[in-house]
């Protein structure tokens, strides 16, 4: 079946103008971790690099972190996925994004849905999209929770088999959390700037000239 477009959210279809496709389209995923909180930082720091565009995928949870309407770029739901779909023939929201994207960066990576993806779980927007992942295409993801919840043998378990997907992980780095104790947390940085490996996969004009 050929792609659907989607005019009201502003996603092209599959067989989309040289004019749309002049961007390099980015899915950045946010999950219920209270990493979350940096998910307006992230977006407005991806904004400044030329040639982005850029569209959020949000579970449920995850909207308990951070204000949309701090958020100026398109932002997805599980509401959105099910108001799109009426019946046969309507175009499926998270089929949609993944046609659209070029990129998807899941930052941060909370480990209730890093347990779901691992184990091919698709119960919301989020998880659907990358159940239908395009493997030739990157997903980075960005793990942050609590140290407790990091260091249980599960964690390294679940981190392996995305890896073994071919996903890439941007390595957590070790901070003061929230709730007080030391753990880990997304690096705002890494997740922009990830290792010159992972920068391959982007246009060079898409990042930034940093090492």
């Amino acid at each position: 079946m050929e792609p659907v477009s989607l005019p009201e959210a502003g996603i092209p279809a599959g067989n989309s103008s040289s004019v749309a496709r002049e961007k390099f389209h980015v899915l950045l995923g946010v999950t219920g971790s209270v990493a979350a909180l940096k998910l307006p930082l992230l977006v407005a720091e991806l904004l400044k690099i030329p040639g982005l565009e850029v569209k959020v995928v949000t579970t449920e949870r995850a909207k308990h972190f951070y204000n949309a309407l701090e958020i100026p770029v398109t932002l997805y739901g599980d509401e959105e996925e099910w108001q799109l779909w009426k019946g046969r023939s309507d175009p499926v929201l998270h089929i949609e994004l993944r046609r659209w994207a070029d990129l998807m960066v899941v930052a941060p990576l909370d480990a209730n849905t890093l347990a779901k993806v691992a184990n091919g779980i698709c119960d919301n927007l989020l998880t659907c999209v990358i159940r239908a992942w395009d493997l030739s295409k990157p997903l980075l993801f960005c793990p942050a929770m609590n140290t407790a919840m990091w260091e249980h043998p599960i964690t390294a378990r679940h981190v392996e088999q995305l890896k073994a997907f071919g996903y890439t992980e941007i390595p957590c780095v070790v901070k003061k959390l929230v709730c007080g104790d030391e753990g880990q947390s997304i690096s705002v940085a890494a997740a922009l700037f990830p290792p010159s490996s992972c920068r391959d996969v982007l246009p060079f004009a898409a990042w930034p000239r940093r090492c």
